[in-house]
């Protein structure tokens, strides 16, 4: 029989030992239905996930957070809309539970009175792209407003107009002094030019296993990531709604279940609502790319990878950097 012990040596262990106690409960919050941007691609309006009566009332928000760390959730991922804009909700989570903000970074925290909290800036590729998908350069001003800042990452959504062209991106993260994490654009509103074309993937994997081997001090990512996230496949499955393990606890009816996130909702801003998943219910999951998806599709299969030393040092490669994004573990 395998164990962990004999597949790894001694520095592969510790190293598991340092993950495998950390236990991580995690759910989403859509803290407004409001943002600065409206970029085309967004599942969030795109799905029509706006269309609730949002709770105004912060009370109500920290009554809801309590029962929410009640619930056992111990990481608090906050997206929208643009959650800066309610900065008091911001606040509510951040007293109570380990807490992401997910932002266009437009708009920049005050760190007095949130000296630690992680911060997750989107990016979807150079300049160009970005005005077109999102009306603006938004690096130009959220690199200004987060440049140096400890807990602070770019959330780099690459698109299929920016393969080949990667690594100009990294080099201007590195000169603002700040990490970088990659995902890919899934195209929820078939933007002509945006979608995925056969061969781009397999040079797009290339691509980034090279920027990684060129930045490992800035980008917080892994090989087998890139593998598993841009064909699809993990030990020989392949993603979609039958594997994904990021489906609202109350909202999956699926038989069998996969293995899936313990306890994971996905909540509205109304504070009722709960949505299918971490994306749009709208989404055809066959093609869905999201990176925290298949992150976590990686994490909850441990098992299967521990047929070989080097399956289980992928598996955790992957939940390591998960870890490290949510800042369970430093840089």
């Amino acid at each position: 029989m395998k164990t962990v012990s004999s597949l790894l040596d001694k520095e592969w262990y510790d190293r598991y030992k340092r993950i495998s106690t950390l236990n991580i409960r995690s759910s989403i919050y859509d803290v407004t239905n409001r943002c600065n941007l409206r970029c085309k691609g967004c599942f969030f309006f795109s799905s029509g996930e706006h269309k609730v009566e949002e709770e105004m009332d912060v009370k109500k928000w920290e009554d809801f957070i309590d029962q929410e760390k009640a619930r056992g959730v111990n990481l608090a991922i906050l997206i929208g809309g643009e959650p800066t804009l309610c900065m008091d909700r911001v606040e509510a989570f951040y007293k109570r539970l380990p807490t992401y903000c997910a932002t266009n970074g437009l708009i920049k925290i005050d760190r007095k009175k949130l000296p630690d909290l992680m911060v997750g800036i989107s990016l979807w590729g150079g300049g160009e792209d970005e005005k077109i998908l999102r009306g603006r350069d938004t690096f130009a001003i959220s690199s200004k407003n987060y440049a140096g800042d400890p807990y602070t990452y770019y959330l780099y959504t690459i698109t299929p107009r920016q393969v080949g062209k990667i690594e100009p991106v990294i080099q201007q993260i590195v000169d603002v002094g700040l990490k970088v994490h990659l995902q890919l654009l899934s195209n929820d509103e078939s933007v002509d030019g945006f979608s995925w074309k056969s061969g781009e993937l397999k040079d797009l994997r290339q691509e980034m296993d090279e920027v990684l081997d060129k930045y490992p001090r800035t980008m917080i990512s892994s090989k087998y990531y890139h593998e598993v996230l841009t064909t699809g496949m993990m030990m020989g499955r392949r993603f979609g709604w039958n594997e994904c393990p990021s489906v609202t606890e109350s909202l999956d009816n699926r038989n069998p279940q996969p293995r899936r996130l313990i306890h994971f909702s996905r909540w509205a801003a109304d504070l009722k609502t709960v949505h299918r998943c971490c994306t749009s219910a709208t989404r055809d999951c066959s093609t869905c790319k999201d990176g925290a998806a298949h992150m976590s599709w990686i994490m909850v299969n441990k098992r299967e990878h521990m047929k070989s030393t080097e399956d289980l040092k992928n598996w955790i490669e992957v939940y390591e950097m998960f870890a490290k994004l949510y800042r369970f573990i430093p840089w």
